[in-house]
């Protein structure tokens, strides 16, 4: 989330923050919103339809596969590609940090998201402070009374498998936001696509795309301690694996308006990953891994018709630490931030940094659960959250992606 000033500033010491000055943008992953519920925590080191988008791959083999018009691009930074893998990422010069929808890459790099990278990435804190919203113009209703949030109980797997952390590395450090895995329609049952917030794919108006984007679903699967995951395998932080984003897409908009603070482009903040697993996963989806997929619906009713949403996200900044899968249900109210923009859904929730991208479910036309919104902002004192309409433009963003790999097996 996001506010004047970060909202989820504690995990900020451990290292790094989406920031504005870096070479070589190609990983795809959080901008962080800070506005107070969706961050992401640092440790270390378009089209026609108004999206933007990227896309890299890498073989099973674990050697990089470029297009040919991209590695072009990319020379045109002076980046060396056969570098990328042994740190060239590293370099972060804002002149050369790639922001164009054409330019994004995201190389395999085995290995790299350990226990201990995943376990230390901070949140991308994006908070506003209430004063902020004190000349909104549009619909806005009463700030909503927070909701404490709830841990999930494990396993998480068997109570919201469709949950998870996306990791990603930005110039201030590595970084982690909240992520759904949502139903593909070219390939019923058998999706690879994960939803999340723009801001943890892209850094918006002062920056580019992320780096070293990568999904792990059920996140410490079991809910271990944050004394017993200091020493957790790779098996029971990722028990379904990582899988690692060879296509982001967001709208333009947020590559437009977004920034580290405030409110801009929070209406458009959201994101669409494609990924493959980093092992060999015998041929089978990501859907077919964790068992479940949730439909998005982009035409969920006015906010008077929904009697509760339910946010989900891994909450990275105090009270948290970003081990644990929480969530928050409310009946929402409306948040207008500029009267230009679609009105936004704005949720109680005490639910800080690290939650950002996390899906809202809500139940649909059918009966059945479906994503509604993500976590995109909430105020630097956390107690509330708010998230964007998904329409057109989301649709748009949601069947791009889909379509480029609707011939895919």
């Amino acid at each position: 989330m996001r506010s004047t000033r970060p909202s989820f500033t504690a995990r900020r010491e451990r290292g790094a923050r989406r920031g504005a000055t870096s070479r070589l943008a190609a990983v795809a992953l959080v901008s962080a919103l800070a506005l107070t519920a969706t961050a992401c925590e640092s440790g270390d080191d378009t089209n026609a339809d108004g999206q933007a988008s990227a896309s890299a791959s890498a073989a099973g083999d674990g050697k990089i596969r470029i297009p040919d018009d991209i590695k072009d691009r990319l020379k045109e930074h002076g980046i060396d590609l056969d570098k990328w893998r042994n740190g060239a990422w590293k370099n972060w010069d804002r002149d050369d940090w790639l922001r164009e929808a054409k330019d994004f890459v995201n190389p395999i790099i085995k290995g790299l998201w350990n226990p201990d990278r995943m376990r230390d990435a901070d949140d991308p804190d994006r908070g506003v402070d209430d004063s902020d919203l004190s000349d909104d113009q549009g619909v806005t209703d009463p700030e909503p009374a927070p909701v404490r949030a709830k841990a999930v109980p494990p396993s998480y797997h068997a109570n919201a498998p469709e949950a998870g952390k996306v990791f990603f590395d930005s110039p201030e450090g590595t970084m982690v936001c909240s992520a759904t895995v949502v139903q593909d329609p070219a390939h019923p049952g058998k999706s690879n696509l994960v939803w999340t917030a723009g801001h943890c794919v892209h850094a918006g108006k002062k920056g580019g795309w992320y780096r070293n984007l990568a999904f792990v679903p059920s996140y410490n699967d079991s809910g271990l301690s944050t004394e017993k995951i200091q020493s957790a395998t790779k098996e029971q932080v990722a028990p379904y694996g990582v899988w690692w984003a060879d296509w982001a897409q967001t709208s333009d908009q947020w590559i437009e308006q977004g920034g580290a603070s405030g409110g801009d482009g929070a209406s458009y903040d959201f994101a669409v990953i494609h990924v493959t697993p980093e092992e060999g996963n015998g041929g089978k989806s990501l859907e077919e891994t964790v068992g479940s997929a949730l439909p998005v619906d982009f035409k969920a009713p006015a906010v008077g018709k929904i009697q509760n949403l339910t946010a989900t996200g891994y909450p990275a900044a105090p009270p948290y630490d970003g081990q644990t899968l929480y969530r928050c249900q409310d009946k929402p109210g409306r948040l207008s931030l500029n009267a230009s923009d679609p009105t936004m859904y704005r949720i109680g929730c005490t639910m800080t940094g690290g939650s950002s991208g996390g899906g809202w479910v809500a139940t649909g036309a059918d009966g059945k659960p479906a994503l509604v919104s993500n976590t995109s902002i909430g105020p630097v004192t956390s107690g509330w959250l708010a998230g964007p309409r998904l329409g057109e433009v989301a649709k748009g963003v949601y069947d791009a992606v889909s379509k480029k790999y609707a011939a895919a097996n």
